[in-house]
């Protein structure tokens, strides 16, 4: 970063310099940049800075009077089909999501062979067994995500 600012200052200075940079790094591994140096520092030798300008952007091609145009009836009539498939996966998705919900808060319920002596739930065995389970639900609500977002991109 510094080693960035000191170049961008020389540059927009704009003056010939001349000036050694030395690369230290201390024990603890943190690294400075000087032009005085010191134990542990490297000298870098860097490139000379361009100061030639940049070019600009080429200009946007127009499209070509042969590439196939789509009548506004035909592309609308395209939007609906897909926004209709859209919804019907949307709800169809999140159908998935409360069925997968359901599951878990079944699955969340310890079984009788997940019981220790005395009582006692053993946690490990019920997150192995319901971890498949949330899975599902985080699967189905980025899901949902994605479909809304699709969605929201529609004209």
């Amino acid at each position: 970063m510094r080693k960035c600012l000191a170049i961008g200052f020389l540059a927009w200075a704009a003056v010939p310099a001349y000036a050694e940079i030395y690369k230290c790094t201390d024990r603890d591994g943190h690294v400075t940049y000087s032009n005085v140096a010191s134990k542990g520092c490297g000298k870098l030798n860097l490139d000379p800075i361009s100061s030639v300008p940049g070019t600009k952007p080429a200009a946007r091609t127009p499209t070509p009077a042969t590439f196939p145009r789509v009548e506004d009836g035909t592309q609308k009539a395209r939007d609906n089909d897909r926004k209709k498939i859209l919804e019907q996966e949307l709800t169809a998705e999140q159908k998935s999501l409360d069925d997968a919900r359901k599951k878990l808060e079944e699955g969340e319920i310890a079984l009788p062979q997940e019981r220790m002596q005395g009582g006692a739930i053993n946690q490990a065995k019920v997150q192995e067994r319901v971890q498949p389970l949330r899975d599902q639900v985080r699967l189905h609500e980025r899901n949902l995500e994605a479909i809304r977002k699709e969605m929201q991109n529609l004209r």
